[in-house]
């Protein structure tokens, strides 16, 4: 069965079911489509729950689905909040007319790269893109090969099958490194080296969870990936050492109201809710990502996003591009 058929299929059933109830408010419900992980996706919904008794149902996919999804769906919602997915993302679904105006009063104080001038979306923790290595695999793959530290040091031949990293048409992690390279190098540059990269990876699944995890359990020796994700399985006991290279991209995952949602009230709370201090707490705790609000305090070892060399991000770039970007790439990877 075609995973178009079956995403088809769990969204006709979303609303049948009842994925949470706390002390329940008949009268209020919340519809998410998700895009971050399913543990934290129920531990976020859990807490919003307990916290307004709104009962909560959500569909957990990946980035591009999802997206597609809100915007095709955009004369008929079927969902309320879209949760997750980088900047560039929601922009896309902005300009789509599938988004809601509201700008939340808890992100006055929001650094500016991380609220849009419209309102039409807000992010609640920072991500930057990192490399994981797998130190058993690959120090016997490799032993006379430093680990590599930079992004070109990727391109080396003998890690030809040795790589894993996401498909970029569904993943927002995969598009945002190939929006790095892009954007760090120049179009022309950016493609010769996203082309010999492609040339090295031996797999490229749609979810972003997949390399971090494929790395931790040494089924490849290197991994592309956000930092925070490869973060959590090191400290899960996995062997795996991390590295952030120099001009790396960063970006926020964010939240929107999806226009004309049939629970506009509900969906205002639970955005002032996942950016309040403890929804963003709770996230670091599960996730090791940097929160947004800097009320929130960050979890022991995860990477902090000044300790990072960033690329000046031009989400915006990236959205309007992504139609041509993605064609390309297709192209490159057959």
């Amino acid at each position: 069965m075609k995973k178009s058929t079956i995403l088809s299929l769990l969204t006709a059933s979303f609303f049948a079911a009842v994925v949470f109830s706390g002390c329940s408010k008949k009268t209020e419900e919340l519809n998410v489509y998700s895009i971050i992980h399913e543990e934290e996706t129920e531990a976020l919904c859990k807490l919003f729950t307990e916290q307004t008794g709104i009962k909560v149902n959500y569909l957990r996919a990946t980035t591009g689905e999802l997206v597609n999804r809100v915007i095709s769906e955009k004369n008929d919602p079927q969902a309320d909040v879209l949760l997750g997915g980088g900047s560039s993302y929601h922009i896309q679904a902005a300009n789509a007319g599938a988004l809601e105006a509201y700008t939340p009063a808890v992100a006055e104080n929001f650094p500016s790269f991380a609220k849009s001038s419209d309102g039409t979306w807000t992010g609640f923790c920072v991500l930057s893109l990192g490399i994981g290595i797998n130190k058993q695999r690959y120090d016997q793959k490799f032993p006379d090969v430093p680990y590599p530290k930079s992004w070109e040091d990727l391109l080396n031949p003998a890690y030809k099958g040795e790589i894993v990293m996401t498909n970029p048409a569904s993943s927002s992690t995969a598009y945002l490194f190939v929006q790095n390279q892009l954007q760090r190098l120049g179009t022309d540059e950016g493609w010769i080296y996203l082309t010999k990269l492609s040339q090295l990876v031996g797999q490229f699944p749609d979810s972003g969870s997949a390399p971090p995890k494929l790395v931790g359990t040494g089924e490849y020796a290197i991994g592309v990936a956000y930092i925070h994700a490869l973060t959590k399985y090191k400290a899960q006991g996995f062997d795996i050492v991390t590295c952030s290279p120099a001009q790396t991209a960063g970006d926020v995952d964010c939240i929107s109201v999806i226009k004309n949602a049939r629970n506009p009230a509900a969906a205002k709370k639970f955005v002032d809710f996942i950016l309040d201090k403890e929804a963003q707490e709770l996230m670091t705790s599960i996730d090791f990502t940097v929160p947004v609000n800097p009320a929130a305090n960050v979890i022991e070892g995860c990477t902090r996003i000044e300790d990072v060399d960033l690329i000046d991000y031009d989400s915006v770039k990236a959205a309007s591009q992504k139609t041509e970007v993605l064609a390309k790439w297709s192209n490159i990877v057959k």
